[in-house]
Formats: C-alpha cells, structure tokens, sequence
C-alpha cells in the first residue's frame, strides 16, 4: 500500500469523503466494534463490547484488526478501530445493502472491463463470508495461525497482497475484496455517526467538518472567522444525543463501493 501520512491523506480527501458519507446508509443501534489488544485513546473510557449483527467471531477478529491497520491510531487520533468501523460494516453487511437488494441475481455471468464495474454473482454479504473464510484457510494452512495475531507489519504485508494480487478467494478476486474492505473502511470513518461508525465524531473533529449543521445563515456575512463549534450529527436530539437508524431503515446503496449498484446483464 502507498506510503502515505495520516495527515497528508486526510487533508487531501478527509472533508470531501465526510460530505459524501452524510448520506451513507443507515445501521442499526450504536454498539461501536473495538479490537483485541489495542489501546484506546488516553482521554476516552474502555468501550463497550461490540454486538455483531452479521460477522462471526473469527470474521470479527480479522475485520477489527485490518480497519486498524488501514487506518490507525496515531499522534493525530483514534483510528478506524476506535472509531467503531468495523460496527459500521457489519450493520451495512447485516442489512438490505448486503443482501444485494438493488443487485441484478440472474446472470449470465461473465468478466467485464474496467469501465463496466462490478460484475461477480455475489451479494456485498456473500463476497465478505467468502472471501475471509478463504483467508482464514489460507492462514491456518500456510502460518498455522490468524490474521489478528499476526505482528503489525505482516499483517500489513498480507493486506497489500490482497491489494495487488488477484488469488481467488472463493470466488472472489482478492484486489476486489480488499478495494471493497477499504472503501467501507473510509465510509464508516467519515459517514455522520448515525450510520453506526465515526464514534464521537473523532474524524469530523480531526479534519474540522462541521457536521449537519441546518442553517450557518448567521455567518453569511463574517468573512474570514474561523469556525469553532463542535461538529454535530444529524441523528441530534436537543441534548446532543445520536440516534441510530436500525438496519431495517436502510436506504438503497449508492456509493463508489465496488459492490454497490446495479449488475447489468451480460456484462453490460
């Protein structure tokens, strides 16, 4: 994976992913997920165990370890994990989104070009249980181990194998499970907390996106003053508190995920 800062990186496309990602889709009540041996932030309390909807245990454990891998906590604050990512992926996979609800099921299938996009069999759900039953194999048979017990720069190793290669998985081409993993990654970052992820608005404060704000007519006229409210989601009651969409409210998927849309038949 390309070497880059977290702060190179966030100031290049922090605030257009979070103004993108107000409109992601819904999840379900906020459980955020949290890891296996990472630490949380020195000013926040120990999180509350996570309650998956649609990963098992072992799908868990790779998904918490690679979100902190992608994105990572550091001097400039929490990461992915943190942030309650991988709660966001599992209410999009658990939901109407993952079970392929604006995808075309009936085929033929056949390999498209690059402009045509997504074009396997599988729903977003059925390409995730694939693809991590196919790395767990591939980890117990070659390492004798998991992916979440792996040191830190081998677990960065594999995950840039999957990025650049193309071994199967079940069915599905390791460089797009991967491109589908990282893009969910940075959607649960950024998206407004009501979608399950970005726990506390950590990434909008970061990158100093103001959040869903309803009306900034008062400050039509003050050129040149910095904005310094905190950010806000619009899931807000009046005493601040988020409210979750449940997964059964969830919007039809639209998005730059490489799943998300609609199959066209023929590979058309």
């Amino acid at each position: 994976m390309e070497k880059l800062t977290r702060r190179t990186f966030f100031k290049a496309a922090g605030a257009t992913a979070a103004a993108l990602t107000t409109q992601a889709r819904a999840l379900a009540p906020d459980q955020a997920a949290h890891g296996h041996g990472a630490s949380a932030p020195a000013s926040a309390s120990a999180p509350a165990p996570a309650a998956y909807l649609f990963f098992r245990p072992d799908e868990a454990r790779f998904v918490e370890a690679a979100v902190a891998r992608l994105i990572p906590q550091d001097a400039n604050g929490p990461g992915a994990l943190e942030a309650g990512v991988p709660n966001y992926i599992d209410r999009q996979l658990g939901g109407a989104w993952g079970a392929g609800e604006r995808l075309y099921r009936s085929g033929p299938w056949q390999p498209g070009v690059p402009g045509q996009g997504y074009q396997l069999p599988f729903t977003p759900s059925e390409l995730f249980r694939n693809a991590l039953r196919a790395i767990g194999d591939d980890l117990r048979k070659r390492r004798n181990t998991t992916f979440d017990k792996l040191p830190g720069n081998e677990q960065d190793a594999y995950l840039e194998s999957l990025q650049t290669g193309n071994q199967d998985l079940n069915g599905v081409p390791a460089h797009t499970f991967f491109e589908s993993l990282l893009a969910l990654t940075i959607e649960g970052f950024f998206a407004d907390p009501i979608y399950g992820g970005n726990k506390d608005m950590v990434a909008w404060k970061m990158i100093g996106f103001p959040g869903a704000y309803a009306s900034f007519y008062h400050l039509v006229d003050q050129h040149g003053v910095l904005f310094t409210r905190p950010p806000m989601s619009m899931g807000e009651d009046n005493r601040r508190m988020i409210h979750i969409q449940p997964v059964s409210a969830q919007p039809k998927a639209v998005g730059p995920n490489p799943v998300e849309g609609t199959h066209k038949k023929g590979g058309k």
